[in-house]
């Protein structure tokens, strides 16, 4: 009887746990109220797209070639705050996007959150800016959502960057993903997970190379974690992972023909290097480029090799880069790039 006690006290404390996290969240976060924390908040814009409203960060000369940079999940501008500035700086006219439901865009509860819907929401952004053409640059799962803008929209793409990108359905067998996927399951652990610095942190340890862990600061979990702090980011990023659907990917990446160029890390333990080199086996205008001491963010954790191979790809009108003779980085395009 004492056993049955306990359990039904433990039962009754963590139902009161779930119910008071579920009434006491915010509904939304207030880009007003945290505009001063953003990065380059002077740069950022909002657009309104087929009811949903999105926030963009520009640099740069409009008149210059445009870079779209795209995020991965769970993820924002934030993750460009170095290397859009620096792209910038060297001759390129740079649009960030945060997602439907991601960083200070819109959270709607009747969007999809699918890699289609974000591909076409990026279509409908680029008409409503006035932007013809661009080199679509796309991380981890924003390199998903690139690669179907370019599979649909071919003409309006230049070129291609993919920065460990997710090209199958592979990481939707991650143990939380299978978890979050069972209803009511997941309603219940994704407010807990998405607010838990301890969690993020421990997510972060895997997503760098173990090399770079000090960019794993107090503010950098603030800032990935504040704008999906609230109600409407916790279904954004639950939906996200219901509707993760890249087959299509595997299927069609070979009809890809746009010079495009694969930036991966060598410890990537997020999306494989295996899956670069498929990438690489399967789009016949592509080069391979992999960085030595790199987990899955090169931008953030080697930005300065990062610019320089994003400069050097899209300023040689076929995409050819260099031979390095960097220890730190490995190219592979002989016989796989058109001459």
């Amino acid at each position: 009887m004492k056993k049955k006690h306990i359990a039904l006290g433990v039962g009754g404390a963590i139902g009161a746990a779930i119910a008071w996290k579920m009434i006491s969240r915010p509904d939304t976060v207030s880009w007003e109220a945290n505009r001063l924390l953003v990065d380059h908040s002077d740069n950022s814009n909002f657009v309104d797209i087929d009811g949903i409203s999105i926030h963009y960060q520009e640099f740069g000369d409009p008149s210059d070639p445009t870079l779209m940079l795209v995020h991965g999940f769970t993820a924002s501008t934030y993750v460009w705050k170095t290397v859009a500035p620096m792209l910038a700086e060297r001759g390129f006219h740079i649009v960030a996007p945060d997602l439907p439901g991601f960083g200070y865009s819109a959270k709607p509860s009747w969007y999809d959150y699918s890699i289609a819907s974000h591909s076409r929401v990026l279509l409908r952004f680029m008409n409503r800016l006035g932007i013809g053409k661009v080199t679509m640059v796309g991380s981890s799962y924003g390199g998903a959502v690139c690669i179907w803008f370019t599979l649909d929209n071919p003409e309006r793409v230049s070129k291609l960057v993919l920065v460990d990108a997710v090209c199958n359905n592979d990481p939707k067998n991650h143990p939380i993903l299978k978890l979050a996927s069972v209803p009511g399951v997941g309603e219940v652990i994704t407010p807990f997970l998405v607010d838990s610095k301890a969690f993020l942190k421990f997510r972060m340890q895997g997503t760098l190379d173990p090399s770079n862990h000090e960019l794993i600061t107090a503010e950098r979990i603030e800032s990935i974690q504040r704008p999906i702090k609230a109600a409407d980011g916790h279904r954004s990023v639950l939906l996200t992972s219901r509707n993760w659907n890249a087959e299509r990917i595997e299927r069609d990446a070979h009809l890809i023909d746009q010079p495009t160029l694969l930036i991966w890390g060598d410890n990537d333990r997020v999306i494989p290097i295996e899956c670069g080199e498929w990438l690489y086996d399967n789009i016949l205008n592509s080069r391979f480029v992999v960085l030595k001491n790199c987990g899955h963010v090169p931008m953030e954790e080697k930005p300065e090799i990062f610019t320089d191979l994003v400069v050097e790809f899209c300023s040689n009108p076929k995409g050819r880069l260099a031979e390095s003779d960097s220890e730190d980085v490995r190219i592979e395009q002989a016989g796989n790039v058109e001459d």
